[in-house]
């Protein structure tokens, strides 16, 4: 694999999957490094195009709306249960609480189901770093009405910011400057307290050298969102179409 930083889109469907386009999800890699950002609804089978469970180093979940997370408790059955074979946990960095949130879902019996034996939980916190491999992880704390993160992830000068899901904050800013690209949602056609308009989308991008709209709604044509995030900002905007590859 090319020590690129490169960014595939898993799906970018909101709020449930679509035909062809499964919820947010996205496989970021350098070089030999793997992580699966974001686990919505369908993500995990297009996942398996390009890295096994067993392949992967790590997880990074923005927050825990299902159409972001959900795929990860089919995730905790193929990495137990199934075909799946690793020396250890796979590496889960994810909104404070994520594990007892798996865990009550998956637990069938009294007792807990073993949610640490598939996963290797990392609470996120405001500023959080870590190191995946080739990769350096900076995650910071935007506004969503629940616990949810942006994260920016850096690897050979190169560098993504992402913004999970959320309307124009600092923490989101705080980011963007000086990024290769920001990969960021255009939910609707007007401004929310919880998400980011195109037009937002264009004005947050200030700083990156391009932009990528996802988690386009369902009352927003994607190129509509382009159309009107490019209006905004001076630099190449795309649209996450499922399946595509952007290298950084």
């Amino acid at each position: 694999m090319s020590a690129d930083l490169r960014l595939t889109v898993l799906g970018s469907a909101t709020p449930y999957p679509r035909p062809g386009n499964p919820c947010s999800g996205y496989l970021i890699s350098a070089g030999e490094t793997r992580l699966w950002t974001d686990a919505g609804s369908g993500t995990l089978g297009e996942l398996r195009r390009h890295v096994r469970l067993d392949e992967l180093d790590g997880v990074w979940i923005s927050h825990l709306h299902a159409d972001h997370a959900a795929d990860l408790l089919t995730a905790y059955y193929g990495l137990l249960y199934a075909d799946i074979e690793r020396a250890a946990p796979l590496p889960l960095f994810g909104p404070p609480g994520i594990a007892d949130r798996l865990a009550h879902f998956l637990t069938n019996t009294s007792r807990r189901s073993p949610v640490e034996s598939a996963f290797a939980v990392h609470e996120l916190h405001d500023g959080h770093r870590a190191s995946v491999g080739e990769l350096e992880l900076t995650s910071r704390a935007v506004e969503h009405g629940m616990p949810a993160f942006a994260l920016r992830a850096e690897a050979g000068g190169r560098s993504l910011v992402y913004s999970g899901d959320c309307a124009p904050c600092d923490g989101l800013a705080a980011l963007v400057p000086g990024a290769d690209a920001l990969l960021c949602e255009a939910d609707g056609p007007e401004p929310s307290p919880a998400h980011h308009t195109p037009e937002q989308a264009g004005d947050g991008a200030a700083g990156a050298g391009r932009l990528i709209v996802t988690h386009v709604g369902p009352f927003l044509a994607p190129g509509d969102a382009v159309e009107r995030a490019a209006g905004r900002f001076d630099g190449p905007v795309e649209h996450a179409e499922p399946g595509a590859t952007f290298v950084l």
